[in-house]
């Protein structure tokens, strides 16, 4: 059967790369799939461009060596090769057929089948591939389902979901940056049938997931989703509340994703943390989000000064944020240095205070003093300070 293109639209500017025509003159065939296809349809703007071709990655590899180009095995055991032109990354990946699948990993064959490799994929509108010469191929709808903002799972949902359980998470991703009215109703009985899969994803899986979704403009109506079909209480055990979420979004607070996970979360933020695996500097930060007070919107400037110099700008921002604080707070907060304390324990090792308890004692008394102070007494003054108390 001849493989015809579903539409022909001008070749999108991104095609026009020197790099990436460099790539696709070395693999002819090649095409690209994935977010580019769907964003360049939808005329939004392209970030990661990802290829797909029938050549073997042996093949490619030698083909891109042999055009002057670098060839990276980054992904050699799933059959992805990452050509690099231009200062640039394009992932070059063997169109497969799925062998066998556990609900995590897949077992791939290599084909050069276009729509036996569309059929393993997820949603109709990431099954779609896009020729240099501004071909779509489309196999299963994507184009309609783009147009009516409808995210619908390629086939049979239970037995996408069933290949992989991330992709019940994934859907409400592409449903909160694609979707409008009515969620498919497929898709969204088969996600419930499919919950107790989701315990055998791993915890670093799922956070990267939910991170993604609450990046998205707006994931105040797939969190909502989430909620309906239980998925959010799988996900977020600890208990969430997305009224404060959408009161987030409202207030304009931008989309940071761990801020809207503070809002969004009820429970122990520590053990969200454990549980998901979070990096040291993520738990820090939601811990601080969620503890700790924000100076009041009519707070003087020796009281914003105090604040500043017990926590970064950028927390109390967070913090203010969530608790409603007033624009022109924030502003005042991100328009002020932050204090810095100007002694030191050497400064108090030079005064002649020996190493030990009472050095730390002494120098907890000036910032004290200094703090109360509003923060801007200066070394001399910090200093006459520590003479006082030496005195005493």
């Amino acid at each position: 059967m001849p493989d015809t293109p579903a539409l022909r639209i001008p070749p999108p500017a991104f095609l026009a790369a020197p790099g990436l025509r460099a790539v696709l003159a070395a693999l002819p065939g090649a095409r690209v799939v994935g977010g580019a296809v769907r964003d360049a349809l939808a005329g939004r703007e392209v970030a990661d461009i990802d290829l797909a071709t029938g050549m073997r990655p042996e093949e490619v590899t030698t083909r891109l060596l042999n055009a002057g180009l670098k060839a990276v095995p980054t992904g050699i055991d799933h059959g992805t090769v990452t050509a690099v032109a231009d200062h640039r990354g394009f992932e070059v990946t063997t169109l497969r057929r799925d062998i066998e699948t556990d609900g995590r990993h897949a077992v791939v064959d290599y084909t050069d089948n276009w729509r036996a490799d569309a059929a393993r994929r997820d949603f109709t509108i990431n099954a779609m591939s896009l020729a240099p010469d501004g071909a779509v191929f489309d196999y299963f709808g994507g184009i309609a389902d783009l147009r009516a903002g409808c995210v619908r799972f390629v086939g049979d949902a239970a037995t996408r979901i069933a290949e992989d359980y991330l992709r019940i998470l994934r859907f409400f991703r592409f449903h909160a940056r694609y979707g409008s009215g009515a969620p498919d109703a497929a898709a969204l009985a088969a996600i419930r049938a499919g919950m107790p899969g989701m315990a055998r994803l791993s915890a670093e899986r799922v956070w990267s997931e939910l991170k993604r979704i609450l990046a998205t403009a707006d994931p105040c109506d797939s969190v909502m989703l989430m909620q309906a079909t239980g998925v959010l209480a799988a996900v977020l055990p600890e208990g969430a509340a997305p009224a404060r979420l959408a009161a987030l979004r409202a207030a304009g607070a931008p989309p940071d994703p761990l801020l809207r996970l503070a809002a969004l979360l009820q429970g122990d933020a520590a053990a969200l943390a454990t549980r998901l695996r979070f990096s040291a500097a993520e738990r820090d930060r939601l811990l601080a989000l969620r503890s700790g007070d924000v100076p009041p919107d009519d707070a003087d400037n020796a009281t914003l000064r105090r604040a500043l110099a017990d926590t970064p700008a950028y927390i109390l921002d967070g913090r203010a944020w969530l608790a409603g604080r007033d624009a022109a707070l924030r502003a005042r907060l991100a328009a002020m240095p932050r204090p810095v304390f100007p002694l030191r324990g050497r400064d108090l090792a030079a005064a002649g205070v020996a190493p030990g308890p009472r050095l730390g004692q002494l120098l907890a008394q000036i910032r004290a003093w200094w703090m109360a102070g509003g923060c801007v007494a200066d070394a001399a003054a910090c200093r006459a300070e520590l003479a006082r108390l030496l005195a005493d």
